[in-house]
């Protein structure tokens, strides 16, 4: 019993940590390539770290952002409303070849405000302001955390690959 009051008590004496911010969400444009080659970074990026910056450039990356701008690019990006910093981006983008293929969607806020709302938030716009994309799929570490918000919204995994998952959202 006495472990237990402890342990207990080792979690009430913590103050929890909560972050206020006001930020503002818009849509983007094509002048927003480079928000967006940081924010690719930034959705690489883990509590570890991240890998160089460089590797955004590489093609399996680049083709989420190379040419921003493009017929049928769309997205949101979130800023802080009292610094102008950048939060996060969400945006889909034809990537594939195959005429039937579904839109990709990529996702990243900065590691330091994940699990704060934004995230949530900048999805739930981005389902609000296209219904008309009833199949939106996305590819990610099967570790990331992410995964239960994408599920949250809707998407299902439909495969599974060595430490990574495709997911798809059909409305």
């Amino acid at each position: 019993m006495l472990v237990i009051l402890q342990v207990i008590s080792r979690f009430i004496a913590k103050p929890l940590t909560s972050v206020a911010m006001d930020y503002v969400i818009r849509r983007l444009t094509a002048a927003d390539e480079q928000i967006l080659w940081e924010m690719l970074y930034q959705a690489l990026r883990t509590s570890e770290g991240g890998p160089p910056r460089e590797v955004v450039r590489q093609p399996e990356f680049a083709r989420y952002v190379e040419g921003w701008g493009r017929p049928n690019d769309a997205g949101f990006v979130a800023h802080d409303t009292a610094n102008g910093q950048l939060l996060g981006a969400v945006w889909i983008r034809q990537v594939s070849d195959q005429p039937n293929a579904p839109p990709d969607l990529a996702f990243g806020v900065k590691p330091g405000l994940r699990r704060l709302g934004i995230g949530a938030a900048l999805l739930t716009q981005l389902v609000k302001a296209y219904p008309e994309q009833s199949t939106i799929s996305i590819r990610a570490s099967a570790k990331n955390p992410a995964v239960r918000l994408y599920e949250r919204f809707g998407f299902k995994i439909v495969s599974q690959g060595e430490g990574s998952v495709t997911m798809r959202r059909q409305v």
